[in-house]
């Protein structure tokens, strides 16, 4: 489990493709610093991975064919900058909201506009994802914790704090690129259970 709160900006260095696994190496010292073991999980981006090897650099790990099809994954390229968090610690906080690291889907951004010190980015996400995500509701984007701030049937919106901007690589978005987009878990279980009665 996760909470949305980032700990570092890791890099891809290498990304082997074998049909759709794929092996997945990030440079970074956040698993040096924390003491990573073989088997933590760890979220790139939001998705949730096991490690599988340890690095000098960093760490490798392993992409099964779900995770290419669910994730924007089969987009990214060695260089690429990613957002990492290691597993929520039984004694540490938490300051976003349960993330699992389980990701729905992708979404498309739309637009990206200044609103005196926030930056105000919109989404495109598919239909069937609406009733999870509400105004106000928490939703992971990349595996950042975020409120939704505005939505629509088709799109959503969310207001970035200069801090997130620089801390996370979702300032480094363009128009058009694909994120991975989790929503809450909490609101899943109740539409769940509405759908029964």
């Amino acid at each position: 489990m996760f909470t949305g709160i980032i700990q570092g900006i890791g890099r891809i260095a290498a990304l082997k493709r074998r049909g759709e696994t794929a092996q997945l190496t990030i440079t970074t010292p956040l698993t040096g610093s924390q003491h990573s073991q073989l088997g933590d999980s760890v979220a790139i981006d939001g998705i949730c991975l096991t490690i599988t090897a340890l690095t000098p650099e960093g760490f490798t790990t392993t992409v099964m064919p779900e995770t290419i099809r669910r994730t924007n994954l089969a987009e990214r390229t060695v260089g690429d900058r990613v957002d990492l968090e290691l597993a929520l610690a039984a004694t540490g906080r938490l300051d976003g909201h349960f993330v699992l690291g389980h990701v729905d889907t992708t979404g498309e951004l739309v637009s990206r506009v200044n609103d005196q010190n926030a930056v105000v980015l919109r989404f495109a996400f598919p239909k069937t994802q609406r009733p999870y995500i509400v105004e106000k509701g928490s939703i992971a984007i990349n595996g950042v914790s975020l409120t939704v701030t505005t939505v629509t049937a088709m799109t959503f919106g969310v207001s970035l704090i200069p801090h997130t901007v620089q801390e996370t690589v979702l300032g480094d978005l363009q128009l058009g690129q694909r994120v991975n987009l989790e929503t809450d878990i909490l609101g899943k279980y109740i539409v769940a259970q509405e759908a029964l009665t």
